[in-house]
């Protein structure tokens, strides 16, 4: 099952994916770091599906980068789903890749509100050539356990997405 399998095979299976379908990969990741494109980049052969990784960490990054609406940023909040969707659409309109995946999420230990509480993770996954899916999950653990977790559920929701 793949959800038992580390981050590393995680990460070997979604690269051997990508290069079968001829899908091109990028990601548009906050709370995580760069997590999920250090997975993908650790595996050999990536450079064949995998363009690049965009460390939104502050609403300014992700506006430039990314492009999302500063209005939307306001009135939802950096860990909602309208921002991480146009974070995923943003990944592809300003790289080469058909697909992404896009994480804003509060990790702890600081930072949770009774409305968000630490461990709360907003994602979004994004095929340019079948639309997307965006999903909030709350996640149990501390700093390190949530981050591995969004991690391993953004490779394993590219997979999915690939079909």
């Amino acid at each position: 099952m793949l959800t038992e399998k580390t981050v590393q095979e995680l990460a070997q299976v979604l690269v051997e994916k990508l290069t079968l379908s001829g899908l091109i990969a990028a990601t548009a990741e906050s709370c995580t770091g760069g997590g999920v494109a250090y997975a993908i980049t650790e595996i050999s052969g990536s450079s064949q599906c995998f363009d690049r990784g965009f460390i939104t960490y502050s609403n300014d990054a992700k506006e430039q980068m990314l492009e999302v609406d500063a209005h939307v940023l306001k009135k939802y909040g950096a860990v909602s789903e309208q921002v991480v969707e146009q974070m995923a659409i943003g990944a592809t309109a300003h790289s080469n890749a058909d697909i992404a995946v896009a994480i804003s999420g509060i990790a702890g230990p600081n930072g949770g509100t009774e409305e968000k509480p630490v461990g709360t993770v907003c994602m979004s996954w994004y095929n340019a050539h079948v639309g997307s899916k965006t999903a909030t999950y709350l996640f149990v653990g501390d700093r390190s356990e949530v981050r591995t977790q969004a991690i391993r559920l953004a490779l394993i929701g590219l997979m999915e997405h690939i079909n």
